[in-house]
């Protein structure tokens, strides 16, 4: 692999220096060909195993990451990459750096007594569902490999463990800029932006404080996209924490992550969150909320007076509610093949989600049908009265919409849990390249397709955790 180094020059102990630890018995679980040839990584299969669980010495020192987070609304000053090394960044074939980095890799100056290890089942979890949600058509971070450590994790109970190699247009996050501001840095503040301005968004050619209020405005629409892809799908993050919140607009931490299948805004499955805090309904304001905070960490960039700063960059913040409204409404249109979105289909859709609460249908399987409703197929039997209404607003247009926003598979939950069931009893899966292959094409007919649009047993008491 040919690495460079990142961050390095950007603050004193925002990347610090730090070697991941070897392990006894790296095992090669997972590999992601593809993702392989687009970077041009020429590791040899033999060397594949102890390259990506640390054990082999590369040209660039490795590091871990300073940020600090608002988790679950507390904020923390110092979180930053207890169990993760970043190696550095490489190049894919279109000559953008990419920064590849180890979780799960051992304790780092930021473990805060942690073992910097990662169990075997949230290893392979971000593997499944982050090559899903790149399937999906959703930005992601992405997986190259999983490899067995060989060693037990001393969870309750202890677990096999394992580490996850992990690509990202960066590991820049709206808790990296809180980090800096916490301490002061402006220097490395406006470092950081300028970085992320480059990688992120060049087209940005202001100067000045101009050049960040355009930072911020930009990331602004990078996040609302984001989270309507999200709910578009009946995704449901699980730890929408600052700290893991990248300013790319990638998903990144798939820890307490879940896929809706009974429609409800109110849907948890995290852990962890025991207010709702991260429900599928709440995702959009936790997305705004975390955009204010990246805005408070950029007040030195705009203004030497902090009151200026706030006035500049408040309409920027407060305008998120009207863009979103306008995205979600245009998202329903096209997941309902509407051509536009005017007065009358506000009343349309809320019919339509009042149903789906009240008879408690699947989300995914039902716009499935809806979609192929128009070809010819059957109408679920509780939307027929309300889709005499909807027909009316289709045409010849409405099928190939709703195609392309109607995913006819997701990883569901009770799939996702039987491939890591497999792989913590057998060390592999039999389940698993199926379930890739068709999640590879979600939205065509594929081999295996109805094995894995099953819905399985009612999830209302399933429950994930974070772990990686």
């Amino acid at each position: 692999m040919k690495l460079v180094p990142r961050y390095t020059d950007i603050a004193d102990n925002f990347a610090i220096e730090d070697s991941s630890s070897s392990v006894a018995a790296p095992q090669l679980l997972l590999w992601n060909e593809a993702l392989a040839q687009q970077f041009n990584i020429d590791v040899e299969p033999a060397l594949r195993a102890s390259t990506f669980a640390g054990n082999e010495p590369q040209p660039v020192n490795a590091v871990a990451l300073g940020y600090s987070g608002h988790q679950f609304g507390h904020f923390s000053p110092r979180l930053g990459d207890g169990r993760a090394h970043l190696l550095g960044a490489i190049s894919d074939d279109k000559n953008q750096l990419w920064d590849i980095q180890l979780k799960g890799s051992g304790a780092t100056p930021f473990s805060r007594g942690g073992d910097g290890r990662c169990a075997l089942g949230p290893a392979i979890r971000e593997y499944i569902m982050s090559e899903a949600m790149h399937g999906l058509g959703i930005k992601t971070t992405r997986c190259l490999a999983v490899v067995g450590t060989g060693e037990a994790v001393y969870r309750n109970p202890p677990q096999p463990g394992a580490i996850v190699t992990r690509l990202a247009s960066s590991h820049i996050r709206v808790g990296s800029f809180q980090y800096l501001a916490t301490q002061g840095d402006v220097e490395g503040l406006k470092k950081l932006a300028d970085v992320a301005i480059e990688r992120h968004y060049p087209s940005i050619q202001s100067t000045g404080a101009q050049r960040y209020l355009d930072f911020l405005e930009a990331v602004i629409n990078s996040q609302l996209a984001l989270v309507i892809s999200w709910m578009r799908v009946g995704f449901i993050h699980g730890v929408m924490n600052t700290d893991n919140t990248l300013i790319s607009g990638e998903t990144i931490d798939y820890g307490p992550c879940a896929m809706m299948n009974t429609f409800d805004f109110d849907t948890v499955f995290s852990s962890i969150d025991k207010q709702g805090r991260y429900a599928y309904g709440n995702q959009p304001n936790i997305v705004s909320w975390n955009c204010a905070r990246l805005a408070e960490s950029l007040i030195p960039l705009i203004d030497e007076d902090d009151e200026q700063a706030v006035s500049l960059m408040t309409p920027l913040i407060n305008q998120f509610s009207t863009l979103f409204n306008e995205q979600y409404n245009q998202m329903w249109a096209q997941k309902l093949g509407l051509a536009g979105y005017n007065e009358d289909d506000v009343e349309l859709v809320s019919k339509l989600l009042l149903l789906f609460q009240e008879h408690k249908l699947d989300y995914t399987n039902t716009f499935d049908a809806l979609t192929e409703s128009l070809k010819g197929g059957k109408v679920p039997d509780k939307l027929t009265q309300w889709a005499q209404l909807w027909q009316k607003r289709c045409d010849e247009n409405s099928y190939n919409l709703m195609r392309a926003a109607n995913p006819r598979v997701i990883p569901r939950n009770h799939i996702v849990e039987e491939i890591l069931a497999q792989y913590n009893q057998h060390g592999e899966s039999e389940l698993l390249s199926d379930f890739l292959a068709v999640m590879s094409n979600p939205y065509d007919k594929t081999a295996n397709l109805a094995r894995f649009q099953e819905t399985g047993k009612d999830d209302k008491g399933y429950q994930t955790f974070c772990g990686t």
